[in-house]
């Protein structure tokens, strides 16, 4: 596959924080066309006279659906030609089709279109979490991505406000064309500064046999696959967060002009938890720090389950109640996904695409089960979150053997223990302190 975006000279690698930025930078093209959609619903509703507000969710959802099937295919692309042109193809045809969907003349043409907006986006994913997982191991890439994870939710804080901004200027068409300028500077900045981080001796045969064999290594691997279910489930709970809060807004508290500011803070706590896990993960560890967030979030949530159920709710306990369990769900996630990819070693970017096609289409599902349980009762968020809470918590129990906090070495994996010739764990960079 050739490089989209050639160069004639060996490209620098960039300092930590660059890296970081960079990194999240591509993260965030997910989490931007999702969180900038979010003001504009309501209008697509009203310019394609659609009158069942349950189904504007589709435009969310089924643009992460669309992110989880793509996964599957850019992770052996990434593991057989490279991170480089794999990563920077994908933001070129995304560019592309976020054009198209901002073209669309009715709902139908819209919902195709997202969805293959989320099938070329999820490139940005999957081959960000095989560069980190190229340099970094152990809980050293947890605090990586804790780091990347501060600055990806930057995004979900300002996003609404810019989408509602872009709206006070241009129609929700005009959201689309934003996505697109924003994706193609992304681009063009990794064009620039990325080199290429999987060396081609290391590299593995895109065939059949191969994605058998990933497929087999991340199911039947414990740690990986009962963490992907976690992640999964944890997702779900966001998602239909997410894809619900206007319907909420609207319907239950009468305030939408407070949506977006309810958002950020809810966000805000998101990032100022995962700032504390990468201060503390190296020191206190990915188990225990993530198993208590679990307990923390599964607590929070029963306890606005309560408060909903017994007809309490008001604006201020939603969104004080909702900060937590993401400040919990930050925690949490940031270091399933580390432990879920730890044992993958050479085969990161194949098991990037498993798990991530695993736990993005099952928490869209989920998030789509929830969320159509709306009915002008915010009762149903907290309640799908404590169900999802306490499928994790199964999860979890199922991985460490009903030992939560413990920690272990970092590679538990059967093929490492058994010595297997196809099993090459890659090298990898355990401290900062070298990185220019």
């Amino acid at each position: 596959m050739p490089t989209p975006f050639p160069t004639r000279k060996p490209v620098k690698a960039p300092g930590f924080t660059e890296f970081v930025a960079m990194m999240a930078a591509a993260m965030s093209l997910h989490a931007m066309a999702i969180d900038t959609m979010l003001p504009a619903l309501p209008l697509i509703g009203h310019d394609f006279g659609v009158s069942d507000e349950n189904r504007l969710q589709w435009v969310i959802t089924l643009f992460v659906m669309g992110t989880g099937a793509g996964q599957l295919a850019y992770g052996p692309l990434a593991d057989r030609f490279g991170r480089r042109p794999v990563l920077l193809g994908g933001l070129a045809v995304y560019v592309m089709m976020t054009l198209v969907a901002g073209l669309a003349g009715n709902l139908r043409l819209l919902l195709v279109a997202r969805v293959a907006q989320g099938i070329v986006v999820s490139a940005g994913s999957v081959v960000s979490r095989s560069i980190v997982r190229d340099r970094y191991s152990g809980p050293t890439m947890a605090r990586v991505m804790s780091t990347i994870f501060i600055v990806f939710l930057l995004v979900p804080i300002l996003a609404p406000s810019v989408g509602q901004l872009l709206l006070s200027i241009a129609s929700w068409r005009g959201i689309f064309v934003f996505l697109a300028l924003y994706s193609s500077a992304v681009a063009c900045w990794i064009a620039l500064r990325l080199p290429e981080t999987l060396p081609p001796e290391r590299r593995r045969p895109l065939s059949a046999g191969h994605l058998g064999e990933a497929l087999l290594f991340v199911l039947g691997e414990p740690t990986s696959i009962l963490y992907t279910l976690a992640m999964t489930a944890m997702f779900g709970s966001l998602l239909a967060f997410v894809s619900t809060l206007p319907q909420i807004f609207v319907g239950a508290f009468h305030a939408p002009q407070l949506m977006a500011v309810t958002f950020a803070t809810c966000a805000g706590t998101m990032a100022v938890a995962s700032f504390a896990n990468s201060r503390l993960v190296e020191r206190l560890g990915m188990h225990l720090i993530s198993h208590a967030a679990l307990l923390g979030f599964i607590v929070v949530a029963a306890v606005h389950t309560a408060i909903a159920w017994s007809g309490h709710e008001t604006l201020p306990t939603f969104t004080v109640l909702q900060a937590l369990a993401l400040a919990c769900f930050g925690l949490a996630t940031s270091n399933f996904g580390a432990i879920a990819m730890q044992p993958m070693g050479s085969m990161a970017g194949s098991a990037a695409s498993l798990q991530g096609v695993i736990s993005t289409v099952g928490g869209a599902a989920l998030a789509s089960l929830i969320g159509h349980q709306w009915s002008g009762s915010v009762l149903f968020l907290p309640a799908g979150a404590l169900c999802c809470g306490l499928v994790t918590l199964c999860c979890v129990l199922g991985a460490e053997r009903m030992q939560l906090f413990r920690s272990r070495h970092p590679v538990q994996s059967q093929a490492a223990a058994d010595g297997r010739a196809d099993y090459h764990p890659q090298p990898t960079v355990t401290s900062d302190r070298s990185d220019p």
